[in-house]
């Protein structure tokens, strides 16, 4: 059994933007939306698991169906879980309009807005869509956090903060979308040295993805049930990492392992372990379809 604290609903996979470092291939033409109900349902099993203190509402981009998104916000803040909404901001065109759709968040007890913002999503860093959200977040006494992460294509330094809003610069990881269109002038490690997972605790578990159609992921892409098959407390309570055939192997021998136990063709250098791993699970989506699922994490 693993110990959640905080679950992320990727409630659709569509998007307004075709960004080159997504993880989830998110897109205008994408499938995948969670109603209402299934929210309610996922929100309802996560208060039922006892140890869930935080839900994240993102995509591709929720605000793309923002009443179901903010219905589900004020369901999870009446539940009593902290609350926090991804987006992108596209629909901050003025600072007025960003206070209209910001208001009804000011009700919810424990919230936070995380902003994506950097030159994935617009030609500078701080977009005029994001200062605009911050400069409504903090007429409205919300909380609000500036996410970017790091671009190989320029010299120009991410600010640190806006407004006296810091801005939080992540590391790129070379899977989802960047496996196909950032690794060219990334690939410098031989695929022998990448022994181990650096992002993903597998050990000790405390947060997973749902998406639209109810898979629970431990990293995007590998998948350990599907709660509207089995329910959430059945699944936890039943997820051993040291058995799960995907995750077992990780924690082995990092993405390698996959390499060598299931002589998986591969190139001889790749951008980090991110890299290595998505290339590899892409090969074995064959043998465990139901494990390295769905289809548009992989970008079919």
């Amino acid at each position: 059994m693993i110990d959640l604290n905080h679950i992320h609903l990727l409630i659709t996979f569509r998007c307004d933007r075709e960004c080159d470092h997504c993880f989830v291939w998110g897109s205008p033409g994408n499938k995948g939306v969670m109603s209402y109900e299934s929210i309610e349902y996922i929100l309802n099993q996560a208060k039922e698991l006892g140890t869930i203190d935080e839900v994240s509402f993102e995509g591709g981009e929720p605000f793309l169906y923002y009443p179901i998104m903010l219905k589900g916000v004020n369901y999870a803040d009446k539940l009593g879980f902290k609350v926090e909404v991804v987006t992108d901001g596209y629909w901050g065109t003025t600072t007025q309009d960003a206070i209209e759709w910001l208001n009804p968040f000011t009700s919810v007890n424990d919230f936070v807005l995380s902003l994506s913002s950097d030159l994935y999503h617009s030609d500078n860093w701080l977009s005029e869509e994001a200062k605009n959200i911050v400069e409504a977040a903090l007429t409205l006494g919300l909380s609000i956090n500036l996410l970017a992460v790091e671009n190989p294509f320029t010299k120009e330094e991410c600010p640190s903060e806006y407004k006296g809003v810091k801005v939080s610069l992540s590391k790129l990881m070379y899977r989802g979308r960047a496996s196909e269109k950032l690794v060219d002038i990334q690939r410098r490690k031989d695929w022998k040295e990448l022994k181990e997972c650096p992002y993903e605790d597998f050990k000790k578990q405390e947060r997973v993805h749902i998406d639209p159609f109810g898979n629970i992921h431990v990293c995007q892409g590998i998948v350990i049930g599907n709660i509207f098959r089995e329910g959430l407390s059945k699944i936890i309570s039943n997820y051993d990492p040291a058995k799960h055939p995907i995750v077992k192997d990780i924690l082995e021998g990092g993405p390698k392992r996959l390499i060598e136990k299931y002589s998986v063709p591969h190139q001889n250098r790749y951008a980090d372990e991110c890299h290595l791993c998505y290339e590899a699970r892409k090969l074995l989506r064959i043998k465990y379809p139901n494990i390295l699922c769905p289809d548009p994490v992989y970008g079919v």
